[in-house]
């Protein structure tokens, strides 16, 4: 098992319960694909360093996971058709 990091932006206009929704669904797909979700780090609204879709601000979360080498892939594909992520980016933790 790798350790990983995901780095997850999400529109700044969503409701609570509409972030919390967003997020489930994130930490069940990393659930799904073999994945074991250690930590969620959650950074609030923040200013985004460019303008993203007519966007300033976003909110910031990021979700440490143990997962084999092809869950990354798998939870990419189904984050990058998701409407409330504006950008996400996955990363593997150096042991």
């Amino acid at each position: 098992m790798n350790k990983y990091e995901l780095a997850v932006v999400l529109n700044v206009k969503l409701e609570d319960e509409e972030r919390a929704a967003a997020i489930e669904k994130i930490t069940n797909y990393i659930t799904r694909f073999g994945g074991t979700v250690t930590n969620i780090d959650e950074w609030g609204k923040k200013r985004l360093a460019y303008e993203i879709q007519k966007m300033k601000e976003g909110f910031y979360y990021f979700i440490q996971f143990d997962g084999d080498s092809t869950t990354p892939n798998e939870l990419e594909s189904r984050i990058r058709i998701m409407e409330p992520v504006i950008r996400y980016l996955c990363v593997r933790q150096e042991a």
